[in-house]
């Protein structure tokens, strides 16, 4: 497994095991072979977990990280978890952050988390458009980051980031500034799909690309999120969803993805995973994965190395 500079963090490896799969968010599965499938992914040389506690019923995937840490330790694996603060919700902000961690902390069972995300999509000052639950820029910088700066100083996190599929121009503007983000998740698939996490409907267009770049060009790590684009970017949607749901028309969308990656010779999961672990300054790319079938592909894709020119062509070309 190929390692890659993680800015405060050290180094981290090119593929990240994500929670959503191992919480069941993306198809079904059960505890043992959650577990599983996070042990397989740390011998297979995955050094860092993305965990939240939305990501299925129960804290799904922060107990499933948390029984597989305890039966396997390894303390050289980074964990990441987050932190939903929607404006619309009201309270006190700070006491939210600390009260999360802790039962974060709790689950998992660690002194202190490596990477602590907001995972509130964040609306500019003034804003009138939709603000569907998202967080405002001047909540963010009143409080969530000094927040984010005194956990860091008092040891609880190593780090902190963003989720960076909020308002475009918000989102670098929060890396533009002092103090910034450490790291920032952001969508990076080879259609540009940004499905359901798209909140602001169109009052706003995705701008992936520049955010990823603005992130390079100002040292934030870079974390690239929907690599298959909630399953549209595979073979088939493994769970139930709505004819006219994002990843469905997505899905429909993405035909010539699929046939291009039949002409490759690969499935469209192993294709789409290389062409994320491809694209400049991405530090890491999180896995949906739900068991270790599923993990094995990815693998084996980090394993196949970098697209090819003909293949990077071919992909720019279906995109445009």
């Amino acid at each position: 497994m190929q390692s890659r500079d993680f800015g405060r963090l050290g180094s981290v490896s090119a593929l990240t095991l994500g929670g959503g799969g191992i919480g069941g968010v993306w198809g079904q599965t059960d505890h043992a072979e959650a577990v599983a499938t996070v042990q397989a992914a740390i011998e297979g040389g995955i050094t860092m977990l993305d965990l939240a506690p939305t990501y299925g019923d129960g804290y799904a995937s922060e107990q499933v990280a948390g029984a597989a840490l305890r039966a396997m330790p390894a303390s050289d694996v980074l964990v990441t978890s987050k932190i939903e603060l929607p404006e619309q919700d009201g309270g006190d902000l700070p006491e939210k952050m600390i009260r999360s961690l802790h039962a974060t902390l709790d689950r998992i069972g660690r002194e202190h988390l490596d990477l602590f995300l907001l995972h509130s999509q964040l609306h500019p000052h003034g804003w009138t458009g939709p603000t569907p639950r998202t967080l405002g820029w001047d909540l963010y910088l009143d409080q969530v980051v000094p927040t984010f700066e005194r956990l860091r100083e008092e040891g609880r996190i190593r780090a902190w980031g963003l989720t960076g599929v909020g308002h475009p121009q918000t989102v670098i503007d929060a890396m533009q500034r002092q103090p910034r983000p450490d790291a920032v998740q952001a969508v990076v698939n080879a259609l540009d799909l940004s499905g359901d996490m798209w909140l602001l409907g169109s009052s706003a267009e995705p701008r992936n690309d520049e955010i990823r770049q603005a992130a390079v060009d100002t040292g934030v790590s870079v974390i690239g999120i929907r690599a298959v684009a909630a399953g549209a970017l595979t073979e088939g949607i493994d769970r139930p969803v709505d004819d006219d749901s994002p990843v469905a028309l997505d899905f429909a969308r993405a035909q010539r993805f699929r046939a291009l990656a039949a002409e490759f010779g690969e499935s469209p999961a192993s294709l789409a995973h290389r062409y994320a672990l491809s694209v400049p300054g991405v530090a890491t790319v999180v896995l949906g994965v739900k068991n270790r079938t599923e993990l094995a592909e990815c693998l084996a894709a980090e394993a196949r190395g970098p697209l090819t020119e003909q293949e990077q062509k071919a992909l720019r070309d279906l995109r445009a």
